[in-house]
């Protein structure tokens, strides 16, 4: 059954509901890290939510709110009506992601979704929509006799756009694409990735709150139907050593707000980049470091970052994979896109596309100037010279947080409430993983020491 897309009003959303038979809605959000938050409410308390919210205790939600300040409530965002194609029959339920609201009506600042939705706000008021189209990446994983994880254990033993012999994976491909649909997630392809048991599923480009929205949807869906299938799906960077780890790499493109053509594109140029693509591209590159924290958010991530086409040097170009931002071929004027590499799927893509247009915004402001474009491979680059003076990404959690603190640009764009507990949190992660004797440490050191 397709789900009706557009903006609803009140009384659309319920006469839909109505026909479609729904008994529950559930109504989600996200805290800081990304994770889906949920309350499910039977469908006769729809029309009393929709008129004046739900409330909640945010001092519960991770990176939401202090014990003083716990009160708000979610407002549904009737555009995100879907129906949840794995509950029917008597279970039909409907999804609503929700906005998230002070007592005295605002907007909650720790609110991810907010903070990209004002972000966007602040490139409508430059005359540009942001649009971005991630790549998402993850392993399916067999699990053990007894459901166990560690160690790891790779789906099946194919490798880059094999075709998948597997029949639980075929099955899952085809039921996976079927339920994005079902639920208005538009994928644009998906393939087998470099790794044994690593896949990839490309959302469509579209504005950016819509892609972030069908981001997180996507984590949840897949894993939903992995476990159907027996199977395990993790977006965790790097869960294998020697292997390739999983990006998030995100087209990027902005159009102006009068016309809709496409802001970056330049034919003229000998990258087809306009003067606004390059002060953009060139915004990303001088705050890399400080954004990183956001983008690449877990210890495990920079396991990830520096090998196998994951990006360490901050550089940019056509032709490079291993440049941090990369220039697709582009087929049309229209098509003129920018390709961001350091993002993992680990991430709230809320945040990560809110410093992402930050980063780019603050380089169309003050009209910054890329650098040269390196068009051969970094890590094999013939001139040494110049691979030695290049600028590289954090290489550590605790590293990218001390460059998240010093760059106000990053910081601004999240917004000081939600970069105060991102902080406080990722801080309390590095501590915990420092603290840690690891078995590579015990078998490196116990029998010689």
């Amino acid at each position: 059954m397709k789900t009706k897309k557009s903006n609803l009003s009140a009384d659309e959303l319920l006469a839909l509901v109505e026909a479609h038979r729904v008994k529950f809605i559930d109504l989600q959000f996200t805290d800081v890290g990304g994770a889906v938050k949920n309350v499910t409410i039977p469908t006769k308390e729809l029309s009393g939510t929709l008129n004046h919210g739900i409330w909640f205790d945010g001092s519960s939600i991770e990176g939401f709110a202090r014990i003083a300040e716990n009160d708000m409530y979610l407002v549904p965002d009737t555009s995100t009506y879907a129906l949840l194609p794995w509950l029917v029959e008597n279970e039909v339920t409907a999804r609503l992601i929700c906005n998230i609201y002070t007592p005295d009506g605002q907007p909650f600042v720790g609110d991810p979704r907010a903070v990209l939705t004002r972000m966007l706000g602040v490139a409508e008021s430059m005359g540009f929509v942001y649009n971005t189209g991630p790549e998402m990446e993850f392993f399916l994983l067999k699990p053990g006799s007894e459901g166990e994880l560690i160690p790891p254990w790779p789906q099946d033993s194919a490798s880059y756009f094999d075709q998948p012999t597997d029949m639980v994976a075929t099955g899952l491909w085809r039921l996976v694409a079927n339920t994005l649909s079902a639920i208005g997630i538009e994928a644009e392809a998906m393939h087998h990735e470099v790794a044994n048991g690593q896949h990839e599923v490309d959302l469509r480009f579209a504005d950016a709150l819509k892609t972030a929205d069908s981001a997180v949807a996507f984590r949840v869906v897949l894993k939903i139907l992995a476990q159907q299938k027996g199977l395990y799906a993790t977006f965790m960077p790097k869960p294998m050593r020697g292997i390739s780890g999983s990006g998030m790499h995100v087209h990027q493109g902005l159009s102006y707000r009068a016309n809709g053509s496409n802001a970056f594109s330049d034919p003229g140029d000998a990258h087809g980049l306009s003067k606004t693509a390059k002060h953009f591209i060139a915004g990303q590159l001088a705050h890399a470091r400080g954004m990183c924290a956001v983008l690449a958010p877990l210890v495990n991530s920079y396991k990830r970052l520096g090998g196998y086409e994951a990006p360490i040097h901050i550089t940019w170009g056509r032709i490079n994979r291993s440049a941090l931002i990369r220039i697709p071929r582009a087929h049309t004027v229209e098509s003129t896109r920018i390709e961001l590499r350091c993002p993992d799927p680990s991430c709230n893509p809320y945040l990560a596309f809110a410093v992402m247009l930050g980063a780019g915004l603050d380089g169309i402001r003050r009209e910054l100037q890329v650098p040269e474009a390196m068009e051969e491979n970094v890590y094999v680059a013939s001139d040494q010279s110049r691979r030695s003076t290049l600028n590289v990404l954090p290489g550590s959690l605790d590293e990218a947080i001390e460059e998240l603190e010093k760059d106000q640009v990053i910081r601004e764009a999240l917004g000081a409430h939600i970069c105060e507990r991102f902080i406080s949190a990722k801080r309390l992660e590095w501590d915990d993983y420092r603290l840690e004797v690891t078995p590579w440490e015990l078998t490196k050191y116990l029998p010689n020491y």
